[in-house]
């Protein structure tokens, strides 16, 4: 018989993730929240001394430009960061949920947006903290489209940068003909994210990092969406996995909390942002 709670949470997940991705863009817009001047995506944004590259917040699957920042994206601005999201990976006829389209696809859109931002800002180089696909798809553009010369440092917040298979759920698929021809041909963005896809197969071939960048990635162990969460970890010589019960054993977070309000999470960002200036992040980094 199937453990049905392992197979639940994930699914629970899921629908917390539609949920909340349906908060209409609108709102934080009007409240200035997203909108230029009033907080991220502020294109008149000047990069300071003490913060002298743009941060690029890339968004997960399902996710868009704004609802999967609210939390850290004004934890960013409020520290003086210049910090921008963008929607990449989108379907025809599908508002809102994003991260859907090819993967290789998606790395070309946040090509061009760095590009973008670089150009708005004056810096020489990006900082990029992407959650989950949007912790692993920068890395196609780091590798193949250039995006090494441009960028300074990738956090990644749950990646999947070996894929995952949903604690065994994509297991299954071999016993339901045409499934995963399906899943290919209507969201190629997740049959991306399956392990050992095609996508991954190149993306991970001659190793997982470029020279120049700096890398990091956060995880949790009570990740329910990218398993096994040790698959998460990148190898390299300028890499530094970070387990969140490392830093604090009480932190519950899953795969969803830790990168849309898990200011545990969010201090040790700003920490990969800024490891001159880092502190020991802690329990009590929740209140920072």
């Amino acid at each position: 018989m199937l453990p049905w709670k392992r197979v639940l949470r994930p699914l629970a997940a899921l629908l917390f993730a539609l949920a909340l991705a349906a908060v209409p863009a609108a709102t934080a817009r009007a409240s200035g929240t997203a909108a230029a001047g009033g907080g991220w995506n502020d294109y008149a944004c000047k990069p300071s001394a003490a913060h002298p590259r743009p941060v690029v917040l890339v968004h997960g699957t399902f996710g868009n430009s704004v609802d999967n920042w609210l939390g850290l994206a004004p934890y960013l601005t409020s520290r003086g960061y210049c910090v921008y999201s963008l929607d990449y990976g989108q379907l025809p006829g599908v508002p809102l949920f994003h991260g859907l389209g090819p993967i290789d696809k998606s790395a070309g859109q946040l090509s061009a947006f760095v590009d973008k931002v670089l150009a708005a800002t004056g810096a020489a180089e990006a900082d990029l903290v992407g959650h989950s696909q949007g912790g692993m798809m920068p890395r196609y553009y780091l590798k193949f489209l250039g995006g090494a010369a441009k960028v300074h440092a990738l956090v990644g917040i749950a990646p999947d940068n070996h894929g995952t298979d949903l604690i065994g759920l994509t297991n299954l698929l071999p016993y339901f003909p045409g499934a995963e021809d399906l899943l290919k041909a209507t969201t190629p963005g997740l049959a991306d994210q399956i392990a050992g896809s095609g996508f991954l197969t190149k993306l991970n071939a001659g190793g997982d990092t470029v020279p120049g960048v700096r890398y990091t990635v956060i995880a949790t162990k009570y990740d329910e969406v990218v398993t096994p969460w040790r698959t998460q970890y990148l190898s390299g010589s300028d890499v530094r996995n970070v387990l969140l019960q490392d830093l604090c054993p009480l932190d519950l977070s899953e795969h969803l909390a830790i990168g849309l309000f898990d200011r545990i999470a969010f201090h040790e960002v700003a920490n990969a942002l800024d490891p001159a200036h880092a502190t020991a992040t802690t329990c009590a980094s929740a209140l920072s």
